[in-house]
C-alpha cells in the first residue's frame, strides 16, 4: 500500500502544487462530484462555514481509504456515509454548558411594564410639570429633559448654580406631592 501523499489533499487546496496527483481519479472524483456533495453536507448543518469543514473531514476520510475501496461507483455513498458519521461524532462530542435542575438559577427579573400604563404615567408627569411655576419648570426641563448640568442650566438660565439648585429642589417637591404621581398601592 502506498503511503497518502504529504501535500493537498484536493486540487486548487495549495496554490503551489508539486508533481502530479497521487490520485487523479480522487482530484477528478472532488471535481465532479463537489458541489452535489457540499449540499449534502448543507443540509447535515445549518452554517455554511460548518458544512464546508463537514465535507472536508470527509473527504480527506475518503482520500486515507482511497485505494481501499472496490467500487468506485458507489463514492457518493461512501462519502455520503463519512459525512453522516463526522457529524454524529460532533454531535456526540459537543459541550453541554446547561443542565437540568429543581430550581432556575436565574433571579427573576423585574416585569416589564406595559407600555399603555407607561404613556399614562409619561402624560402624568407632563401635567405635573407643567402646573410647576414657569422658572421652576424651566430648570426642570433643562436639567431632566434636557439632561444639563446644573452649571450649564444656570449658564442657560442666566441664575447662580446654587439659585438652579433650590429651585430643582423644591420643584421635585412639588411633584413628589401631586396626587396624579403618587405610587398605587
Amino acid at each position: 500500500m502506498t503511503p497518502p501523499p504529504s501535500g493537498p489533499v484536493c486540487a486548487g487546496a495549495s496554490a503551489v502544487a508539486t508533481g502530479p496527483a497521487p490520485y487523479p481519479s480522487f482530484t477528478s472524483y472532488v471535481k465532479a462530484r463537489g458541489p452535489v456533495l457540499l449540499r449534502t453536507a448543507r443540509s447535515l448543518t445549518a452554517n455554511p462555514c460548518d458544512a464546508e469543514d463537514l465535507l472536508q473531514t470527509a473527504l480527506a476520510k475518503t482520500f486515507v481509504a482511497w485505494e481501499r475501496i472496490e467500487d468506485h461507483r458507489a463514492l457518493d455513498g461512501y462519502v455520503r456515509r463519512a459525512l453522516l458519521n463526522t457529524r454524529t461524532s460532533q454531535w456526540r462530542k459537543r459541550k453541554v454548558d446547561e443542565f437540568a435542575c429543581e430550581e432556575l438559577p436565574e433571579p427573576t427579573g423585574l416585569p416589564v411594564p406595559d407600555p399603555a400604563e407607561r404613556q399614562v404615567l409619561h402624560d402624568a408627569m407632563w401635567r405635573a410639570v407643567m402646573k410647576l411655576p414657569e422658572r421652576q419648570r424651566q430648570m426642570v426641563v433643562l436639567r431632566y429633559y434636557e439632561d444639563l448640568s446644573e452649571a450649564q442650566t444656570a449658564e442657560v438660565l442666566g441664575v447662580s448654580i446654587g439659585t438652579v439648585k433650590s429651585a430643582v429642589s423644591r420643584a421635585l417637591g412639588k411633584l413628589r406631592e401631586d396626587p396624579e404621581l403618587a405610587p398605587v398601592r
